[in-house]
């Protein structure tokens, strides 16, 4: 099926595409891009300090057109979006061109190089300091499951692996509203709640985004692999097993399991289990079936098993983090579900 691009308002786009003084001295005959800018003379990290003004967690500015940006590094998590056109970006080593409506996210210590972009290839870049992600992170701890935490965690270290995103999200709506809400409110909202604003709508941002990981595209075959196995887990936790994944895939065994330790610290089985519970703890919530058969949903026959890891988890049996019935204030009677098992 064919992908449709949605289109940035024309207004904000116009306010982008202004030529801000480095770029009239770069058409002027400039000798590449004007360093004082971004970092200091003998560094090649780019310093949050010379973007962000005192007190700020998150700001914009239009990317830089007309000149080759020398491999660097952030100490901040950057978000580059594309507006209209293209930009060739070098991540980690990875060529990739940036398309319109496409996102890429460089955690801190990631490695990235530009190529010249031209005067229609508008693209934004969102500076972040990593507390501005707090708020993000309450609002999805709610449902941490193995990939997601592997997502989330890949922003903030700092070792310059496994954290670049490459989000090929430009037919999907909802993202590209709060993108544009995002550059909206960073562009002209003057209210002294812009910063709860802009937190609330980067966390509504990244919880659509973990419902598109397939459109993720991996910067390694290693991290490639890990994400195929944690998409893995998401869809098949009942009874999924590494043996399965490593055949489908075709990757070593023996390989497969020391990378996701690697990678993610935990072993399969620990990620396994992980995403059982989240998704045990989410029935409980929503559903009305019984303790046993929320086990056995999540792929545990053995309740007395399910009750100690769930407790183990949670601080709480299944029957006392679920609480009472809304109607009665006992849990809902056996009987045949013939309905859908809800997905967290």
């Amino acid at each position: 099926m064919k992908r449709v691009m949605i289109m940035i308002n024309e207004d904000l786009l116009n306010s982008l595409r202004v030529i801000s003084p480095e770029e009239r001295a770069l058409l002027e005959g400039s000798d590449g891009i004007q360093r004082g800018i971004y970092m200091d003379a003998d560094s090649d990290v780019v310093d949050a300090g010379r973007l962000l003004d005192s007190g700020r967690l998150i700001t914009i500015r239009p990317h830089t057109r007309f000149a080759h940006f020398p491999e660097h590094s952030h100490n901040y998590v950057e978000m580059v979006y594309m507006c209209r056109g293209s930009t060739t970006q070098i991540a980690n080593g990875k060529r990739i061109v940036l398309r319109e409506g496409e996102l890429l996210l460089f955690g801190q210590g990631a490695r990235q190089e530009i190529l010249p972009a031209g005067e229609n290839d508008i693209a934004v870049n969102f500076i972040i300091l990593p507390q501005f992600f707090d708020r993000i992170l309450e609002m999805l701890d709610a449902d941490r499951t193995p990939l997601r935490t592997f997502i989330m965690d890949s922003l903030g270290n700092s070792t310059g692996n496994t954290n670049c995103l490459y989000f090929q999200v430009a037919d999907v709506l909802p993202i590209q509203n709060l993108i544009e809400n995002l550059i909206w409110t960073l562009l002209r909202g003057a209210s002294p709640n812009r910063r709860s604003i802009c937190q609330t709508t980067m966390g509504l941002l990244f919880m659509q985004l973990m419902n598109y990981t397939d459109r993720l595209v991996s910067g390694s075959t290693e991290e490639a692999a890990i994400v195929k196995v944690l998409r893995y887990i998401e869809e098949n936790y009942r009874a999924g097993s590494l043996t399965e994944i490593a055949d489908t895939l075709h990757y070593d065994l023996c390989w497969l399991s020391r990378e996701i330790k690697r990678r993610t610290g935990k072993n399969y089985k620990e990620l396994l289990q992980e995403k059982r519970l989240t998704q045990a703890a989410y029935l409980l919530r929503h559903t009305s079936l019984r303790v046993e058969e929320v086990g056995e949903a999540v792929g545990y026959s053995n309740l007395s098993y399910f009750h100690r890891i769930f407790r183990a988890r949670y601080g709480l049996t299944p029957k006392k983090y679920r609480g009472p019935s809304p109607h009665d204030g006992s849990e809902a009677p056996s009987g045949n579900h013939s309905h859908p098992i809800p997905t967290a």
